[in-house]
């Protein structure tokens, strides 16, 4: 059974169909289990999804993601402030504390990760693009929950840091990005394991999370 998120019953299958191919290509037995659907409208649903090229089948048969969402993808990523700006502090940051980084922002009650940057080790945070992620929990959650950045009068380090409070194993630190008028408008992260990075990762990657922000918040300047 899909639940009805937007009270428009076509829109919320068609939505659950995307969701179960975004982890992985589906054959129609396979999203029919992970959607609930019956397999009718499964197959109707999926089949319509390929004629906008919102899904498409690979060369086994496979319903998988269409590419037309790559140009979407990137469409919604650009209405982004500081978005393209962003990608050299990130990469910046990335080498700088050879962890992986992230850049965030809310959408409602929830934050998004608009550009995701892997760490080189084998053991490392994996964020993909696209992920919704709750604002209650974690670093860049609470920096985004916050209207306005602190002011040169406020007191603390700039950055908000947290241990194991999305994920377990987890631990991450982030700043804020603002635009001119001190409104947060994203916020960039440093996420690891607590093995590596530590039970106070703000002392360590702290400053330079707050550097790659204000890198990019002077783009928007």
């Amino acid at each position: 059974m899909v639940n009805s998120l937007s009270g428009v019953g076509v829109l919320d299958k068609a939505m659950a169909v995307l969701g179960a191919l975004e982890s992985q290509p589906r054959t129609l037995a396979e999203l029919v289990a992970a959607t609930g659907l019956s397999r009718a409208t499964a197959h109707r649903l999926a089949t319509a999804l390929e004629a906008h090229g919102l899904v498409r089948r690979d060369a086994a048969g496979r319903f998988s993601l269409g590419l037309r969402l790559i140009g979407l993808g990137h469409a919604a990523a650009a209405a982004v402030p500081g978005w393209l700006d962003a990608r050299p502090a990130l990469a910046w940051l990335r080498d700088r504390t050879g962890e992986s980084v992230q850049l965030y922002v809310r959408d409602g009650d929830r934050r998004v990760c608009v550009e995701s940057l892997e760490a080189p080790h084998e053991l490392r945070t994996i964020v993909p693009v696209g992920a919704r992620l709750p604002l209650d929990r974690g670093s860049g959650g609470r920096v985004l929950a916050a209207d306005r950045a602190p002011g040169p009068e406020d007191p603390g380090p700039g950055w908000v840091e947290s241990v194991a409070e999305r994920e377990p194993g987890v631990a991450s630190v982030s700043a804020p990005v603002t635009d001119p008028s001190g409104r947060v408008v994203a916020a960039v992260s440093v996420s690891g394991p607590i093995e590596r990075v530590g039970r106070h990762p703000g002392e360590r990657y702290g400053p330079a999370v707050v550097e790659a922000a204000r890198r990019i918040s002077a783009h928007l300047a």
